[in-house]
C-alpha cells in the first residue's frame, strides 16, 4: 500500500557530491556558474562545498573561494560538510552559511577505517568532542544520520539489528548533551540497497524513533537509486538528497562507476508524475543539469535532462484536439 506523501523536500548536493570525485579539477568559477543556476530552480537547500582535507580530496581544495563567490538567494539554505572541528570552523568562519550540528555515525566500521581511518568507537569518541564546539558557536545539533545503512563493500551485508544499534549511538550522544534531532539520514553510501530494504531499514527506523524525519541518501551505482526512492515514496520519506544531472560518487567506495546521488531532475519529474509537490521549476533544473555536463567536460548520468519533461508534449496535445 503506498503512503506518498502530498509533497517533498529534495536536497540537492550535486556541486558538493559531484565536483568532489571529478578527476580533473574544475575551476572555481564554473562552480559558482552552477551554484547560481541552482539557486534559481526553487530548490530550498544547496550543499555547495565539503571543507576536508585538500590532499584526500582535491577537488574541494578551493572550498573557501566557492562559499565566498556565490550569490545567495533568499529563502534559500546553503550548507556545507565536514568531518572534524577544524572543518566545521571554516565552515562557522564563511558567515555564509547555514550551520546546523551533526551527529552521523556509520553503520559498517570497515568502510569508517577507509573514508576517515577511523574505528567505531573514535567516531562516536570524535562527535561527542563536537558537541561543546557547536554549544560555543550557538549551532544547535538537529541532524542525526547513518553511512552505510544498507550495506558495504567492505563489511558486506549490514543487518538491520546493525542500523538500530547504531541508530541507538546516534541519539545517546544528542540525549548526552540534551539536543533533541528533527531529522535523521540513511545514507546508501556504496549502493547496497533495493526497494525491500529501503522499507525494511526506513521502517525499523521509523518504528523505534517515530518522531523522526527520515532523510534518504541514494546513490545509484546499480541503477537502484530511483527505484529506491519510489519505495522511500511508498514508505511517506519526506526528504531526499539528490544531485543535479546524477553527479558525484564516494571517493573511498573502491569501486567502479561509484555513482551520484539520485538524480535531482529524474526525482522532480517522478515527484511531479505521482502528483508530489516539489516546489521546484523542472524546466530550470534541466537547464542547470546541462550546465553541469558543460562543466565536468563529460557526459552525466542523469535521463530526464536528455529526454525532456512530458511538458511540451501534452501542450502540443492538447494544441491539437483545440484545433
Amino acid at each position: 500500500m503506498n503512503n506518498f506523501p502530498s509533497s517533498v523536500r529534495i536536497n540537492e548536493e550535486g556541486p558538493r557530491e559531484g565536483f568532489q570525485i571529478e578527476p580533473a579539477l574544475i575551476p572555481t568559477s564554473a562552480k559558482i556558474e552552477l551554484i547560481d543556476a541552482l539557486s534559481e530552480t526553487g530548490l530550498k537547500q544547496i550543499q555547495v562545498v565539503s571543507f576536508v582535507n585538500p590532499k584526500r580530496v582535491p577537488g574541494m581544495a578551493d572550498a573557501d573561494q566557492v562559499v565566498a563567490g556565490f550569490k545567495p538567494k533568499e529563502g534559500v539554505r546553503y550548507t556545507s560538510l565536514w568531518l572534524n572541528e577544524q572543518g566545521f570552523l571554516r565552515a562557522a568562519a564563511s558567515k555564509r552559511l547555514s550551520l546546523t550540528g551533526r551527529i552521523v555515525l556509520s553503520a559498517s566500521e570497515a568502510f569508517l577505517n577507509r573514508n576517515q581511518n577511523s574505528s567505531s568507537q573514535k567516531n562516536i569518541d570524535d562527535h561527542r568532542a563536537m558537541m561543546p564546539v557547536y554549544a560555543a558557536h550557538g549551532v544547535a545539533v538537529e541532524h542525526g544520520g547513518l553511512q552505510s545503512a544498507f550495506g558495504c563493500n567492505f563489511q558486506g551485508e549490514i543487518p538491520v539489528e546493525t542500523v538500530l544499534k547504531a541508530a541507538a549511538d546516534v541519539f545517546s550522544i544528542a540525549e548526552e548533551f540534551s539536543q533533541k534531532l528533527k531529522t535523521f539520514v540513511l545514507a546508501d553510501t556504496m549502493a547496497w540497497a533495493t526497494p525491500e530494504t529501503v522499507k525494511r531499514v526506513v521502517g525499523a527506523i521509523r518504528n523505534r524513533y517515530p518522531d523522526i524525519d527520515v532523510i534518504l541518501h541514494l546513490h545509484d551505482t546499480r541503477g537502484m537509486a530511483i527505484a529506491n526512492a519510489y519505495a522511500g515514496l511508498q514508505m511517506g520519506v519526506r526528504q531526499y538528497d539528490a544531485a543535479i544531472a546524477g553527479l558525484g560518487g564516494c571517493p573511498f567506495a573502491q569501486h567502479k562507476g561509484a555513482s551520484g546521488n539520485v538524480c535531482t531532475e529524474d526525482l522532480v519529474f517522478m515527484c511531479e508524475e505521482l502528483g508530489i509537490d516539489t516546489a521546484i521549476d523542472l524546466e530550470a533544473l534541466i537547464e542547470a543539469a546541462n550546465m553541469a555536463e558543460r562543466v565536468v567536460g563529460h557526459p552525466v548520468p542523469g535521463s530526464v535532462m536528455k529526454g525532456g519533461s512530458l511538458k511540451k508534449y501534452r501542450a502540443a496535445r492538447l494544441g491539437q484536439r483545440a484545433s
